[in-house]
C-alpha cells in the first residue's frame, strides 16, 4: 500500500498524543476514501447537468418544495 506523508501544526500533535487509542491512519484512509467518493459524484452530477437551463434561484425553490412535501408526509405520518 502507497504512503502518503501529512503536515499537521504542532498544537494538533500533541492533541492526537494525548489520543493513543485513536487509529489514526485508519480515520484518515476513511475520511480520503469519503472526500474522494464526494468528489468523484459531483464531477458525475456536473457532466449530468451541464445542458440544464435551470438556474441556482429554479433549484433553491425545488428544493424549498421537496423538503416542505418531504415535511408534510412525515407530520401526516405521526413523526
Amino acid at each position: 500500500m502507497p504512503n502518503i506523508t501529512i503536515s499537521v501544526s504542532e498544537d494538533l500533535k500533541k492533541k492526537i498524543e494525548g489520543l493513543p487509542e485513536l487509529n489514526l491512519s485508519e480515520a484518515i484512509r476513511e475520511f480520503l476514501a469519503k472526500k474522494v467518493e464526494r468528489a468523484v459524484l459531483l464531477k458525475k452530477l456536473d457532466k449530468m447537468l451541464e445542458n440544464s437551463e435551470l438556474t441556482e434561484e429554479d433549484c433553491l425553490k425545488l428544493g424549498e418544495k421537496v423538503k416542505e412535501q418531504i415535511w408534510r408526509k412525515y407530520k401526516r405520518e405521526g413523526w
